[in-house]
């Protein structure tokens, strides 16, 4: 029997960013649609143009993404026409295949929040989609509170969801808005609305309120819909999105999902899972939940003798799915077989060849347990991670020498002025480079990069673009971790980290590395 699809829409770039604390820049949303698009979902929401200068300069720009790029906005204002709806023309200007508008279902929200009456809020509906779909978008309604609309006015909400979905929606998403709605209510509704608006045209949206997001959204799925919208571990306003860092692997791994659904993320892509989770915490600069159910570090882990007697005669005792399908890994029985078959998966991932048997793969895996436990991250630092396995499988050439290196930090004439020394060594000549910044680390990257004699002209294009600080105990003698984003002209992006007591050490390690990592991949050799 062939498999219904599930086609899954991510909104961490949109509705994510309402979490307190999240602000992403234009880099960003970059990095994460990256992250997105290796996850494999089907849409990815990148906020709302004109709502603000970054979306803006967005959507202003095609982006060459395998999930459908996706607008988000509001349906046209009541008393306005199409073309004199300004926030309306922005989301059809966009550079995206698909618009996703939000439109009241809840009869009160449209008296209170709207001021217009029931019929124009249904007119409006229709003539957004009409229009989108005229300016050839794929067309999503959101509508917003519809559960909570449902149980107030039954009649009104699926007038509102029959109207989009007549008018050409290609998805008319079903939002639990308040996030108060319980599983069994949302089965219900679902089941109902399912007689109006087919399921292949139905989605769920789900807040985390009453911390069923992820509960309300398998039992929409199994009440009738098949698209899902989420977020990246659940980010959101409030208390969250549905989590689709859980979603997925539920529907790809538990037979009542996956014997009747199919996903367009296949076992390679779920074996990405975990490194995509906690690299996404690691931009966020947060630390990733050890609990997360899958992916996080405690999601396979017991600390009962009784447990992990059992786990080693047979896994399946205590673990309700292998770990190593979600790319995560066993607490008890980390064994250097298992501990070697993960590296060798990343390594191929990064185009390393390596026998199973090779015995370099074991100081490899004792140096990353070991700086692990020093407070290195490698999940959201590919490069630095790259260099350490090149390093210990000798392909790393040696380019240079740093012979020493300071900074100065002084108040000059009124303004903090950081002013760093790099004594660097290429072959047998010594390099003495001096560069100023607005802080230690722009000096230090300014010196280091400033001459590197032969090797000068493959790092001309780079550039420092993002840096985070994470503080990884307390006390005066704190460990500092650096996370250091650098990008070239080439349009190449990537992560080093650093760690140490003191922060501009931890700096200057991860600027090393983002120089040698560029000079890797440009082939360059040492002689």
């Amino acid at each position: 029997m062939a498999r219904e699809r599930i086609y899954l829409f991510d909104t961490t770039l949109r509705d994510g960013q309402q979490t307190p604390g999240v602000d992403f820049s234009l880099e960003d949303k970059l990095v994460v649609m990256d992250l997105l698009d290796e996850m494999g979902v089907d849409y990815i929401e990148g906020g709302y143009p004109g709502g603000n200068p970054t979306d803006t300069a967005l959507f202003a720009t095609e982006r060459n993404t395998r999930a459908t790029f996706t607008a988000f906005g509001m349906t046209k204002r009541a008393g306005r026409s199409v073309s004199n709806d300004a926030g309306l023309q922005q989301l059809l200007q966009a550079k995206s295949k698909a618009a996703c508008f939000v439109a009241k279902s809840w009869d009160y929200h449209v008296r209170v929040a709207l001021g217009c009456t029931n019929e124009e809020n249904l007119e409006s509906i229709r003539q957004t989609v009409e229009a989108a779909r005229a300016a050839g978008k794929e067309v999503l309604i959101d509508c917003e509170h519809f559960f909570d609309g449902f149980k107030a006015n039954p009649a009104y909400a699926l007038a509102c969801a029959e109207e989009a979905y007549k008018a050409g929606a290609r998805w008319v998403v079903l939002c639990d808005t308040n996030g108060g709605t319980l599983p069994s209510e949302v089965g219900a509704i679902v089941r109902h609305v399912t007689n109006h608006v087919p399921g292949s045209h139905l989605g769920i949206h789900a807040h985390n309120d009453t911390e069923h997001a992820v509960a309300n959204s398998l039992a929409a799925v199994d009440a009738g819909v098949r698209h899902i919208q989420g977020t990246l571990n659940g980010i959101g306003e409030r208390c969250g999105n549905a989590n689709l860092v859980s979603i997925i692997p539920s529907l790809v791994l538990k037979p009542h999902f996956a014997e009747r659904f199919e996903t367009g993320i296949d076992a390679d892509r779920l074996q990405r899972l975990t490194h995509i989770s906690r690299a996404f915490d690691e931009l966020l600069n947060r630390s990733p939940n050890k609990q997360a159910p899958y992916v996080g570090k405690s999601a396979f882990a017991t600390k009962a003798g009784i447990h992990a007697s059992a786990l080693m005669k047979d896994p399946e005792t205590y673990e309700h799915v292998p770990p190593e399908s979600v790319g995560n890994r066993r607490q008890v029985l980390v064994s250097d077989q298992a501990g070697k078959s993960n590296l060798i998966a990343a390594l191929q991932r990064m185009g390393i060849e390596v026998a199973k048997d090779d015995t370099r793969l074991d100081g490899l895996l004792r140096d990353v347990k070991e700086r692990e436990a020093q407070g290195y991250a490698y999940d959201g630092a590919d490069a630095s991670f790259e260099l350490l396995a090149r390093r210990a499988l000798g392909s790393v050439p040696k380019y240079f020498d740093v012979l020493s290196f300071r900074v100065i930090v002084e108040e000059r004439d009124k303004e903090m002025i950081s002013e760093a020394v790099v004594k660097v060594k290429v072959d047998d000549q010594v390099y003495l480079n001096a560069g100023e910044g607005n802080g230690p680390v722009n000096a230090l990257d300014v010196a280091l990069r400033k001459d590197l004699g032969k090797y000068q002209r493959f790092i001309d294009d780079m550039e420092l673009s993002d840096f985070k600080v994470r503080i990884l105990n307390g006390g005066t003698g704190a460990t500092t971790r650096v996370l250091i984003e650098s990008r070239d002209g080439k349009g190449n992006r990537w992560f080093t980290v650093g760690v140490s007591p003191n922060i501009v050490d931890a700096s200057f390690q991860a600027l090393s590395d983002a120089l040698v990592y560029k000079l890797v991949r440009e082939g360059v050799s040492a002689t």
